[in-house]
Formats: C-alpha cells, structure tokens, sequence
C-alpha cells in the first residue's frame, strides 16, 4: 500500500461517520453485526478505509451486507440504488480499453477496482445484493467474467428489470453512460 493511501484522521472520521449512518438505517443487510465491530476492524486496517472512501467517493454508498466466518472479514458491497455515477462510461478491462482506436472510454471497470483496492461484483454476488434490496433499475453494471467468455472477446453485465435480474453479455471495449461496476471490499 502506498503512504498516500492512508486518510487523515478527520476523512477517517467523517468517512465512519457516515458508513454507522448507513449501517444503523440499514439493518436488515446485516442482522446479527454490531457496528462498533466492524468499526474496530476498519480502525486496524487504515488502507481499507481508504478503499472504502474511494467507493463512497465515486458515489457507491458502501454497506456491510455479511461477515465470513472462515476468514473473519466484513464483507462491503456498494448499495447506492444504481450503479456508482462516478465509475460510468467505462469499457471491461485494460485489454478492451487499448483495443479501442476511436472514442476511447477514460477507464475501464478492472483497472478502476485495482486502483480501488476493491474487486467488481461477480455474478453470483451480483445476485445476492439483488436478495437485499433492488438495485439497478436505470442502470446496469459490469460483472467478473469467466475467462473463456472474456477470451473470446466478451464481457458480462446485469441489471434487474421486470423484478428479475438479468445477465447479458457485450464486446469488452463497450461502454454506455448508464454501464458502471459495483465493487465488494473484504475487511
């Protein structure tokens, strides 16, 4: 981690500030966690923090939505009602953003996360945050895709439409104002 991916202590503040906001009005996303927790462990990993800023920053409103017993990590999904307004307009991953000659995109969906820390949502995440509210009506957002799909040039993304979430796929290089990602971060 690089020293300037730390926050000061008055974003960290602000930042906890705003995540217990977020944790204690949404409750049923994680029934049997306590905040002050999840806040010890945010207080032990200074760069996680910063992570999680950068999601709330690019507008994904990052929530605890589960805790992994095995590992003891909370787990953070960005809960912002559509894909993050900040993390739009961006094409799959590094490979589809060179392959583009003409009205390259500014990012791509991999490249962002990894800047991030964070990882995008794959499919089967996708699914679970859809159990714990709904997401992406106007929107839709890239997924972790296998990499036999990705080598044949193709990406995948899901939206919920008709109170059932849908997963498509599109060349790689594409990119739309309303197609962002939804990142997970572990703690």
């Amino acid at each position: 981690m690089k020293p300037d991916n730390i926050l000061t202590g008055s974003l960290t503040k602000e930042l906890l500030k705003i995540l217990q906001t977020r944790f204690e009005k949404n409750k049923s996303r994680h029934n049997a966690i306590e905040w002050n927790t999840v806040q010890a462990k945010l207080e032990a990993y200074p760069g996680k923090l910063w992570s999680l800023n950068e999601m709330e920053m690019t507008g994904g409103e990052p929530d605890v939505v589960g805790y992994d017993k095995q590992t003891g990590e909370y787990i953070f999904y960005d809960c912002a009602a559509e894909t993050p307004k900040g993390r739009r307009s961006i094409c799959y991953d590094a490979e589809a953003l060179a392959s583009r000659k003409e009205h390259k995109p500014a990012h791509s969906a991999i490249g962002m996360a990894d800047e991030m820390g964070i990882d995008i949502l794959n499919e089967e995440q996708y699914r679970w945050l859809q159990q714990l509210g709904t997401f992406d009506l106007k929107t839709s957002s890239w997924v972790l895709t296998p990499l036999p799909i990705r080598k044949l040039g193709g990406a995948l993304f899901c939206d919920r439409r008709y109170d059932t979430v849908f997963t498509y796929h599109n060349g790689a290089e594409s990119y739309y104002a309303a197609r962002g990602f939804r990142g997970v971060l572990k703690v």
